[in-house]
């Protein structure tokens, strides 16, 4: 694993391609995701809100790696928020990080994906388990950049609760994603369900926790 020290300091400033998904998946077809104490899914009409994020991380940020993530809608001190409940990347700076500054449940696995400026086609196979696939393809590009900010609420290993912020800024594209899993993948639950709304961030720049 990665050497004491060697973990970049906060914020991450990032930069890549990402295509990005929104679920909404009933309660019950999830696995059991440990959740920030005082932390609760976001559920209507018994149906839980996730977003998937496959991520490729370009030189010229602070690391360069390739990443699959799941948040989850939360309800926390009575605002909506979101948690990291599961992750995987392929980069033990990242992975060691991500755990350290902001319990993010990051987790080793082993990528392919390739991405043009037409789609993507990608596939991770977590350690010791099944994988899973997605294709991606873009159906309208809209003409600017855009910037977003969001903030995740996570859990660190010391038992505190943490505060993320997220800035991107990149060049979104609205597309269309089919993903498929293996039965006994621990993202076979994807599979059964059709996102509500697939999109990809070009070129973007981010930013990650606190300065």
């Amino acid at each position: 694993m990665t050497r004491p020290g060697s973990v970049p300091p906060e914020p991450w400033n990032l930069t890549g391609d990402m295509f990005v998904s929104l679920w909404r998946v009933p309660a019950g077809d999830l696995p059991h995701w440990r959740l920030p104490p005082g932390a609760r899914p976001w559920i209507v009409r018994r149906r839980c809100t996730l977003v998937t994020f496959w991520v490729d991380y370009q030189p010229g940020g602070v690391l360069a790696y390739r990443e699959f993530l799941i948040a989850m809608a939360v309800r926390y001190r009575r605002r909506l928020a979101a948690s990291t409940v599961a992750a995987w990347v392929d980069d033990e700076q990242a992975l060691a990080g991500g755990r350290a500054l902001w319990g993010i449940p990051k987790h080793p696995g082993r990528f392919t994906l390739h991405a043009d400026r037409g789609g993507m086609r990608a596939e991770l196979t977590p350690s010791g388990a099944p994988g899973v696939r997605v294709e991606y393809h873009d159906l309208l590009r809209l003409p600017w950049r855009l910037p977003a900010r969001a903030h995740l609420i996570q859990q660190r290993p010391d038992g505190t609760t943490c505060r993320v912020p997220l800035r991107i800024h990149g060049r979104p594209c609205l597309g269309r994603a089919r993903t498929a899993a293996e039965p006994s993948s621990p993202l076979s639950f994807l599979t059964h369900h059709s996102p509500l709304l697939s999109l990809g961030v070009r070129d973007f720049r981010s930013t990650v926790g606190q300065r």
